[in-house]
């Protein structure tokens, strides 16, 4: 078995969509010939916690952990509760963000640059550094986000000459929420920097999506190769659907994701349809922003609103195999074309249709398109997204709601880590 040492802020018992990736990986890398070996933090300040990921990580795994040091003790000085929404992502908008946010936002963004983690940077190359050579380790794998990993591979490269890949699951200075960190133009142009150093020392680079690829290519010469977020369950599930029309989010739902033409439409739909209002119920399973819940209020929806919160992974996949639509939404940004959430390939191998709303030429439209699983959305299309709700809501009335997935298989975890071997296999060429 080839050894690899995959380094990484997040992993079980750490929820959210960040952890699934390397966890699959790790779970099939050794079907394919590879050993690996993960480095996490010991002690980390994890924002969403999922206990029921410990049962996936193999037993056979080796995990190395070290303890980091963060940051989040100042939370203290400020409202931890808020603290706590930010490091989660939650990040209000500018004109809605009180005092004590401010400052945690500039403290954020501008004291550690490229994140919080980057304390843990120096003392794991320090430690790696011997591990790779004393265990004969010839390829290293950084994730990020937090970016931060990826100087921890710099550091290994320019000491051990490690062959390094560089494993992006978003991007680093167009990602969304930068404009929100309230960085100094010192802190922009260091993030520049560093995004640009790590690009050029990495041996290759892997993104999630054509566009991120394409953006990234015109900052290096390296390989750049896209290897995308997937499913790891059964497709075509048996399960009892709801017996409401339930259109059902799964995952964090921000304030910069508020899909005022939803809320809309929805609203229009029930004053327009008879017992529409009586069949219908949105269903929010995540951590959802107080922005969001007043949009849904004001548009006289909060009485077919289940607010459910945070569930185990199992039990979010629970919600989406019975829910009778759901919805997949991305802010409107030119940044946020590149995104491809990772819960729209157990959207679509679920069966269940989608609807998807976000950016004109937003990489994941041409997913759902080639998968044959919903329908792609703009912010602009206010009457296409009615009338889509009003055709799911006939079917579901006769019984006939459903999609007829095609194309899905090669977005399987075992198919995507066959990528990911192939990759990994040209360094012992």
């Amino acid at each position: 078995m080839k050894k690899i040492l995959i380094i990484a802020y997040y992993w079980p018992p750490a929820g959210g969509p960040g952890v699934q990736r390397w966890l699959k990986f790790v779970k099939y890398l050794p079907e394919f010939g590879y050993s690996p070996i993960v480095y996490v933090p010991d002690n980390p300040t994890y924002p969403i916690i999922d206990e029921s990921l410990l049962n996936e990580v193999p037993q056979n795994a080796v995990i190395l952990r070290k303890k980091i040091f963060e940051p989040y003790g100042l939370a203290s000085i400020f409202s931890k509760k808020k603290v706590n929404k930010i490091s989660s992502g939650i990040i209000p908008a500018k004109q809605k963000q009180s005092l004590s946010e401010k400052l945690a936002l500039w403290i954020r963004g501008n004291l550690f640059i490229p994140d919080a983690r980057v304390l843990w940077v120096k003392p794991s190359v320090a430690f790696l550094k011997d591990y790779i050579k004393d265990n004969e380790i010839s390829t290293v794998i950084t994730t990020g986000p937090p970016h931060s990993m990826h100087l921890i591979g710099i550091g290994l490269k320019e000491l051990t000459g490690v062959r390094w890949i560089a494993d992006f699951r978003d991007p680093w200075t167009t990602i969304g929420y930068h404009k929100l960190l309230r960085l100094s133009k010192y802190a922009k142009m260091r993030h520049k920097i560093l995004e640009r150093q790590v690009l050029k020392a990495a041996d290759e680079i892997i993104v999630t999506s054509n566009s991120t690829k394409k953006e990234f290519e015109t900052y290096t010469q390296k390989p750049v190769t896209i290897i995308t977020n997937g499913y790891d369950i059964k497709p075509n599930p048996i399960f009892k659907l709801d017996d409401k029309f339930t259109i059902s989010h799964i995952g964090s739902l921000l304030a910069g994701r508020n899909p005022k033409i939803l809320w809309e439409s929805l609203s229009e739909l029930k004053n327009e349809v008879l017992d529409f209002t009586s069949s219908f119920q949105l269903k929010l399973i995540g951590a959802v922003s107080e922005e969001i819940v007043d949009s849904i209020r004001s548009h006289n929806l909060l009485e077919n609103t289940n607010l459910v919160g945070y569930v185990s992974h199992p039990e979010a996949v629970s919600h989406q195999q019975q829910s009778q639509v759901l919805l997949l939404i991305e802010v409107d940004t030119d940044e946020t074309k590149s995104i491809i959430p990772g819960k729209l390939f157990e959207y679509i191998v679920s069966g269940r249709p989608i609807i998807a709303i976000g950016p004109d030429k937003a990489d994941f439209s041409e997913i759902i398109a080639e998968a044959n699983s919903g329908i792609f959305i703009t912010y602009s299309e206010k009457e296409k997204l009615k009338q889509a709700i009003f055709d799911y809501y006939k079917a579901y009335l006769n019984g006939s709601l459903r999609s007829e997935v095609k194309s899905i298989e090669k977005y399987s975890r075992r198919n995507l880590t066959s990528e990911l071997a192939n990759l990994l296999s040209k360094g012992w060429e």
